[in-house]
């Protein structure tokens, strides 16, 4: 009996012992797997998940600045100094800003100059620093500033009228990135041979004008007119990508200034449904572009009375000075005749993503606010064509020519002269461009539609296309084609067109009915590309429908353009 029993007791021990080794084996082997899923989850943390975890007291500074690190020692010694660089800086901001307010001044006033400059006793404060990844022969580092300051600036103005006013600008606020650019670097102590500065981003500026002594408020429009001018002087004296340069040793850094390098030409072609902003009737719309927001340097385009769907097509130029980092702006609002505009949306396009030398077409959507990207509201779109020159291909249409108009004037006029100008890129293309007039016969041949919108009560539609040269007003038809959405006309037509850089063509459908013919779409095109590359086939977009589709073929003929 004891021998049973302890056989029983041995094998229940064992037993238990086996099941315990076993369940071990498994709880190691889980939590093993949950330490590499952690691990894994670790490896997979941002900042913003960490920021979830710690309280900011407890953040490494690794953690905040992945990028920028913190300048708390520079932060420290600057406000030490500040009164030093004050003192020095309120001497350089008047002699180099003064000049530039007098150029960006209002109309409206006679004079506009400096009595008081002194930038109080609140330093900056440096928040981070990047190095930029940069070319071999410089450093490039961004620093991230704020300013909460207390300054003493009294601007004295003399109006046209012969009022003279003491205008005190207080409570400055701003926030930016500056960047500094050491360059060249040298062998020789301290190892750059000059720096240039610039306002790489202003984030924010926010400033409070008063009137000594009175309310600003009691002379209309002299406190928007002297902010404007004040963010004038600030985009054109030190925003990028102006150089300021300053010699650290004896050398020639003048080819570190600003130089343009090239020429965007855009055309604003149309705009879509537009917000009304009107209560009776529909928006006056105007466009404002610009790719340098400096008051001299934007192009406004003529107002659309009463539509929401304008088209403007109108030609602006601008001169580009670093691709890599400028964009594109526009602007549209509703004219309001004497009173001030109303805003509508606005858009913006970089230029990196431009190829040179290649015409792009783009629809851009209008949103409130280009830095905070909350708006949902449809405000409507806007139609462009771009195409970026840099100097030395400034001649791309020349490849649309036949060679037999060599001689012509046309090619005299734009013939390449490296002797002339070579100093001024910009008034050398400008001279190359004055008497660029692209003349041919644009071939049209309208080959079909398809998932055309219904029309009739049977749900077919009778389609017809007409075709119209915006700007010289020729017009031509297809045929009509009975009880169909998908029709195929293959009909042809040509056009003499006078100047082909500056001419739309409207493509519109039309149902024809017998009282009455209704539009079922369309789609607005330059003739750029087709100028540069002689023949183009394809699918169009039809407005006004969900995947309606329009094909095309167009062939241009170039033909020699005589003044005489």
């Amino acid at each position: 009996m004891g021998i049973i029993a302890g056989f029983l007791f041995g094998a229940a021990l064992g037993i238990g012992i086996v099941f315990s080794f076993v369940r071990y084996q498994k709880t190691r082997s889980k939590k093993r797997q949950d330490l590499a899923e952690t691990v894994a989850a670790l490896a997979r943390m941002t900042v913003e998940d960490s920021r979830k975890l710690l309280s900011p007291e407890d953040y490494p500074p690794w953690v905040v600045f992945s990028q920028r690190q913190k300048l708390k020692w520079l932060n420290q010694h600057l406000t030490k100094i500040w009164p030093y660089v004050n003192e020095a800086a309120s001497e350089i901001i008047r002699s180099s800003v003064e000049p530039i307010l007098e150029q960006y001044r209002p109309i409206i006033l006679a004079s506009l100059k400096f009595s008081k400059l002194t930038l109080g006793t609140v330093a900056p404060q440096f928040t981070g620093v990047q190095i930029i990844d940069s070319k071999e022969g410089e450093i490039i580092m961004e620093l991230d500033l704020q300013w909460d300051g207390n300054p003493n600036i009294v601007l004295d103005i003399k109006t046209r009228v012969g009022v003279a006013l003491p205008i005190q600008v207080k409570n400055i606020g701003f926030t930016g990135v500056f960047r500094l650019i050491f360059k060249p670097l040298v062998d020789e102590l301290p190892c750059f041979g000059a720096v240039c500065y610039s306002l790489r981003e202003k984030r924010n500026l926010e400033l409070t004008l008063k009137v000594i002594g009175g309310d600003i408020s009691s002379i209309p429009g002299i406190a928007d007119a002297i902010e404007e001018t004040i963010n004038d002087a600030i985009e054109d004296s030190i925003t990028w990508p102006v150089h300021n340069i300053i010699p650290i040793l004896p050398g020639d850094y003048s080819n570190l200034e600003l130089k343009p390098v090239g020429i965007l030409e855009v055309k604003l072609i149309q705009a879509k449904e537009l917000t009304n902003k009107d209560i009776i009737g529909k928006s006056d719309p105007f466009a404002t572009v610009f790719v340098r927001p400096v008051r001299d340097k934007k192009k406004n385009s003529k107002t659309i009375n009463n539509q929401l769907n304008p088209i403007w097509n109108e030609h602006f130029e601008f001169v580009v000075e670093d691709v890599s980092t400028q964009n594109l702006t526009i602007r549209v609002y509703d004219d309001e005749g004497v009173q001030a505009a109303e805003f509508i949306g606005c858009a913006q396009y970089p230029l990196k993503d431009l190829e040179p030398g290649k015409v792009q077409e783009v629809w851009l959507k209008l949103v409130k606010d280009l830095m905070v990207q909350r708006d949902t509201k449809n405000r409507g779109e806007v139609q462009l064509e771009l195409l970026y020159c840099p100097f030395g291909m400034e001649n791309v249409f020349m490849k649309s020519f036949n060679p037999d108009f060599r001689l012509t004037d046309l090619e005299k006029a734009l013939k390449t002269d490296d002797d002339e100008n070579d100093s001024d890129p910009v008034a050398k293309y400008a001279l190359k461009k004055k008497d660029f007039i692209v003349r041919g016969v644009l071939s049209i041949t309208v080959i079909s539609a398809e998932n055309l919108p219904s029309a009739d009560f049977l749900g077919k539609s009778d389609p017809f296309v007409v075709l119209i040269m915006k700007k010289s007003d020729q017009r031509k038809k297809t045929r009509v084609l009975n009880n169909t959405l998908n029709p195929v006309w293959n009909q042809t037509f040509d056009f003499v067109v006078e100047d082909g850089l500056h001419e739309l063509l409207v493509v519109e459908i039309w149902d024809h009915d017998v009282f009455r013919k209704d539009k079922l779409g369309g789609c607005i095109m330059t003739l750029t590309r087709v100028i540069l590359e002689g023949e183009i086939t394809g699918s169009f977009n039809i407005d006004r429908t969900k995947s309606g589709k329009m094909y095309l073929q167009l062939k241009w003929s170039p033909q020699p353009y005589n003044r005489d």
